[in-house]
């Protein structure tokens, strides 16, 4: 699948950068073109892969590359009065080549957080490719503020995007990580589950194809609108092969072993840790990828997995198909859940962002009250003008 990808403020802009990185190492060729974008400066600098040409400052004339200060109705605003400068670098990209456009985003900030839903109407009403959006929730120890942004965030970015791709940093941290590497760890996971999962189906010159293709429109169907979340589980396989074979007297490969190790490892990748957890029943659509070394694929073990998938969710939509992938030692399973409308973090995320948002009004009420009082000296003292 080829996607255009934008990342907006800091954490869309380093994720961005590490798709690029994820794409190249693993020649997956999912990312056609890539572009971020923010208020701070410093953050465009900070990036490595993102092409210089396609970093764009935004709110210059209000925030001077000084960032938006998680403010994200200020970062809707500068997006807004600077969109055109962001249309400049999109108007580089060979759109007729993409299948998609990728909005990546943290939802706690301001930037991002304000600026992404703004750039996903601006597509829509623009373009006839899907706009989708990755969304990256806060953790719930970052202070009320980013809760309260990312509530309204997500609020309006579902509604402005095809669909939301969703993945919730609280189920992620580990204790006693230090802040940069937890992010830096955690950034590497969102890149390898979407990245895995959108360069299923691009075959290269020599690459060996599928026994049963995900091609884009497999994808496209699949996050046809909602919420989506993503599983991923692995085991690692012996390739070599020869010398244990031949000293067994075996020459078949084991297709029963296969078999129930893809079965095995779709439903570790759907009950284990998800991007954002869920009730798994209450998806709409499911995918199911297979990905290793060819001999370890087959295509009763993709339809095991898919059956069990459907069972478990009990929808009729659920897709599957593989991705070999040659000079690995690791067989695994990608799934990915479309249309969930059971989400616990997502109720938890709206109600504390409700009373974080009524206690704000109420300590501003509190503070402009005390403040008149302070200044106030009954009439006994002028002001100078």
């Amino acid at each position: 699948m080829k996607l255009a990808l934008i990342g907006f403020g800091q954490a869309g802009g380093k994720i961005v950068d590490e798709f690029l990185a994820y794409d190249d190492a693993v020649d997956g060729g999912f990312v056609e073109a890539a572009i971020a974008v923010n208020s701070a400066t410093t953050d465009l600098k900070g990036l490595e892969h993102v092409p210089q040409q396609n970093r764009v400052l935004i709110g210059q004339a209000r925030v001077k590359g000084h960032g938006v200060g998680a403010d994200n109705e200020l970062g809707a605003t500068v997006t807004e009065e600077d969109i055109d400068e962001i249309q400049g670098a999109i108007d580089r990209i060979q759109v007729h080549e993409i299948d998609a456009f990728l909005i990546v985003a943290g939802m706690g900030g301001g930037t991002g957080s304000g600026g992404a839903p703004v750039l996903a109407k601006h597509l829509q009403r623009i373009y006839t490719e899907p706009v989708y959006g990755l969304g990256i929730l806060p953790g719930t120890d970052e202070g009320g503020i980013y809760t309260l942004n990312a509530a309204r965030s997500f609020q309006t970015f579902v509604r402005e995007v095809d669909n939301l791709l969703v993945f919730d940093n609280d189920v992620w941290r580990s204790a006693g990580e230090s802040v940069e590497g937890g992010y830096d760890r955690i950034n590497k996971e969102i890149v390898e589950r979407f990245g895995l999962l959108f360069a299923a189906g691009e075959v290269g010159h020599g690459d060996h194809v599928a026994e049963s293709v995900v091609d884009s429109s497999e994808i496209i169907n699949t996050l046809e609108d909602g919420i989506s979340t993503i599983g991923y589980a692995r085991e690692t396989v012996d390739t070599s092969g020869g010398l244990l074979s031949s000293f067994r007297g075996e020459e078949e490969f084991d297709e029963g072993a296969a078999v129930n190790r893809l079965t095995s490892l779709v439903r570790k990748a759907t009950l284990g840790r998800l991007t954002l957890p869920c009730d798994v029943s209450s998806a709409d659509r499911g995918l199911v990828v297979a990905t290793g070394p060819p001999e370890h694929l087959n295509r009763k073990g993709v339809e095991r997995g898919r059956q069990w998938l459907e069972d478990e969710t009990g929808s009729m939509e659920i897709r599957g198909g593989d991705y070999p992938r040659t000079g690995q030692d690791e067989v695994g399973a990608i799934v990915l859940l479309s249309g969930v409308t059971d989400v616990p973090r997502v109720d938890q995320l709206q109600q504390v962002a409700i009373e974080a948002q009524e206690t704000t009004e109420t300590v501003r009420a509190n503070a402009q009250e005390e403040f008149s009082s302070l200044v106030d000296t009954g009439g006994e003292l002028d002001a100078l003008f």
